[in-house]
C-alpha cells in the first residue's frame, strides 16, 4: 500500500533551563494512505508533541518526517505553511473557532488564508456542511452552538481545502459522551467515504475503537 506518512528515527528534546528533557526518542512508523490511526498514550507520553511534529507545527531535534515522500524538514517556512494549508487539516480539542464569525466564515478561513476565491468554494462549502450536518446553521456563530456542533464546524474547516490528511488532537476531549460518539462516527465516515487519512491523538479506548490501528506511545517511545 502507498505510504502517505513516514517517520524515521524521530527525536524531540526541550531544554528546561540547562537541563535537556527528552520528549520523543527514536520514533519510527509508517501510515498508509486512507488509514484511520489513533496515537494513544497517558498524559505526558509525548503523543501530542508527535502530532504537532507531523503537522509541521514544531520541529524535531533530529530524525525525519516524510509527507507524500517529501521530507518536510527540507521545506522553507513558507513551503511548510503551504503544506499545512493544502495537504493537512487540523482539528483541535478546543475547536479554535473565531467566536464573532459565522459558521460559513469560520469554515472558509483556510481558503482566505491560501489566497483563493471564496466564490470558487461555495459548492464545496454546501457539500461539507451537509456532510457534518450543519447546513441549517451556516449563519450562526460558534457561541450559538453546542460543543459537539462546534467540533463539527472545526472538522468542516479542516476539510474545506480538500487535504489528504486530517490531524485531530483529542477531538472529543471537551465533549460529553453522546457528542463524542457523534464526532467519532463523523470522522469514521469521512475516512471511509472521502478516503481521508486520519490521525487522532487520544487516551480513550472508546474513541480508539473507531480507528483501523493504534500506535501506542509511552515515555516518548512507540511501544
Amino acid at each position: 500500500m502507498e505510504k502517505i506518512i513516514r517517520v524515521e528515527n524521530l527525536n524531540k528534546t526541550y531544554m528546561l533551563g540547562n537541563v535537556p528533557v527528552e520528549i520523543l526518542k527514536e520514533i519510527n512508523f509508517t501510515i498508509n494512505r486512507g488509514e484511520f490511526i489513533t496515537i494513544m498514550g497517558p498524559s505526558g507520553s509525548g503523543k501530542s508533541t508527535l502530532l504537532y511534529l507531523l503537522g509541521g507545527l514544531d520541529k524535531p531535534t533530529s530524525g525525519k518526517i516524510f509527507i507524500n515522500d517529501q521530507d518536510i524538514s527540507t521545506l522553507t517556512d513558507e513551503e511548510q505553511s503551504v503544506l499545512r494549508r493544502r495537504e493537512i487539516g487540523f482539528v483541535f480539542q478546543f475547536y479554535n473557532l473565531v467566536p464573532n464569525l459565522t459558521i460559513e466564515d469560520n469554515v472558509m478561513l483556510p481558503v482566505l488564508l491560501d489566497g483563493k476565491k471564496i466564490k470558487d468554494y461555495r459548492h464545496k462549502l454546501d457539500e461539507i456542511l451537509e456532510t457534518v450536518g450543519l447546513s441549517d446553521r451556516i449563519n450562526h456563530t460558534p457561541r450559538e452552538l453546542s460543543g459537539g456542533q462546534q467540533q463539527r464546524v472545526a472538522i468542516a474547516r479542516a476539510l474545506i481545502n480538500e487535504p489528504d490528511i486530517i490531524l485531530a488532537d483529542e477531538p472529543t476531549g471537551n465533549l460529553d459522551s453522546k457528542s463524542s460518539e457523534e464526532v467519532m462516527k463523523l470522522l469514521q465516515r469521512i475516512n471511509k467515504e472521502k478516503k481521508k487519512t486520519i490521525l487522532q491523538v487520544s487516551h480513550s479506548q472508546e474513541t480508539a475503537k473507531y480507528s483501523d490501528r493504534i500506535i501506542n506511545v509511552r515515555d516518548g517511545k512507540v511501544c
